[in-house]
């Protein structure tokens, strides 16, 4: 692994429920399953903690971006399970393009000399 993977990154404000709705957009999944699918995607490199994770889910839940119920895992455990609404495919869209604007400007001013 490159050093610079091997380093855990934290998050840009606002940044985590863009990533969420991403990760949601594949299919259903619970808490733990989302934050598995960051580190997986992310080569470990973010990862988020439960006690930002489940309060950003209940945010998420009452703007209306994601939906929930309860179901069984295949473990036969009882867990949340977190589906994106089209209010949430919205706002994805829109918190994509907002952010490929700020990495476009963020990257205009790394490249003067």
């Amino acid at each position: 692994m490159p050093a610079e993977r091997a380093h855990r990154h934290d998050l840009m404000p606002g940044t985590l429920h863009m990533l969420v709705l991403k990760i949601l957009e594949s299919g259903p999944m619970h808490g733990y399953g989302i934050a598995q699918q960051l580190r997986y995607l992310t080569d470990e490199a973010l990862q988020v903690e439960e006690g930002s994770l489940y309060p950003a889910l209940q945010r998420m839940r009452q703007k209306g971006w994601i939906k929930a119920e309860w179901r069984q895992t295949p473990n036969n455990q009882r867990a949340r399970y977190y589906t994106v609404t089209a209010a949430g495919r919205r706002h994805l869209g829109v918190e994509m393009s907002r952010f490929g604007d700020l990495v476009a400007i963020i990257g205009a001013v790394l490249r003067t000399t």
